[in-house]
């Protein structure tokens, strides 16, 4: 069954040479695999990277709601209709996507200087619940995770950090796969409220993304996050990807669910 439905939108991307289609990739059947690699905590899949690899079948903005921790290794299955996907494992309901719009704008970000200066305080060098975090995991290699470490930027109400994709995390003109910039913009939202000071965990639970221009592997970006607002256990936040120079990539709104110590996934 393919992936997708007769009248699904093409995306268009700003490049290096204006406009070019960006057609999601289609899979030869309806199921696909969360690799180890693309984790999170040590035995569910990167939240940003799950959303990504829905988000980026539907287009150029796309809501994706995580019901259940991602599994990784495992088979999972996507059900497709004309507007959305639902990722089950078995009859379990991972996650559901679904076309969308967000009217959300990325504010000025700092410098590149800047992001590299606040990263060398990420938090995560000296405590991390999940050092093998595809995105924020300080034990990842250079070329194996993101390495995006964010931290507060000086005088600026963000979080920023640099980031220069990997070639590996990209196509064969350069461009960075959709589902790896969801990645980056996942964790770096994540830190413009955490950690928490009494260490709980939280979970994203909601993500809404709109990517703009292309993302280069090998050119250096900027990333950043900020609090939008809270109410109960729901922390909402932006995040976005810029080029070097602060031209606006790709940004996102995300809701985060704080979760008690020991909840399935946050470990």
């Amino acid at each position: 069954m393919p992936i997708f439905a007769a009248g699904y939108p093409q995306r268009r991307v700003k490049g290096d040479n204006g406009d070019h289609p960006r057609t999601p990739r289609l899979m030869n059947d309806s199921t696909l695999k969360i690799d180890r690699r693309f984790r999170g905590p040590p035995f569910s899949g990167n939240g940003g990277y799950a959303c990504g690899i829905l988000g980026m079948r539907l287009g150029a903005v796309a809501t994706v709601r995580l019901h259940a921790p991602p599994p990784l290794d495992s088979a999972l299955t996507l059900h497709p209709d004309a507007s959305a996907l639902r990722l089950c494992d078995a009859e379990r309901t991972i996650a559901t996507a679904r076309l969308a719009t967000l009217d959300l704008h990325a504010p000025p970000a700092p410098s590149l200087e800047a992001a590299e200066a606040a990263s060398a305080h990420y938090a995560g060098f000296a405590s991390h619940p999940f050092p093998g975090c595809f995105v924020c995991g300080p034990d990842r290699a250079p070329g194996d995770g993101l390495r995006i470490f964010p931290a507060p930027a000086s005088g600026m109400d963000c979080v920023a950090a640099p980031w220069t994709p990997a070639a590996n995390l990209a196509d064969g003109d350069g461009r960075v796969r959709d589902e790896f910039v969801w990645s980056a913009l996942d964790c770096t939202g994540f830190f413009a409220f955490g950690p928490l000071p009494d260490g709980a965990p939280a979970l994203l639970g909601e993500m809404t993304a709109r990517l703009d221009v292309t993302v280069r592997a090998g050119a250096p970006h900027i990333a950043t996050g900020w609090m939008i607002g809270s109410e109960g256990r729901k922390r909402f936040v932006g995040s976005a990807v810029y080029t070097a120079d602060g031209t606006p990539c790709a940004v996102a709104r995300a809701t985060w669910i704080v979760v008690p110590p020991g909840t399935a996934g946050a470990s």
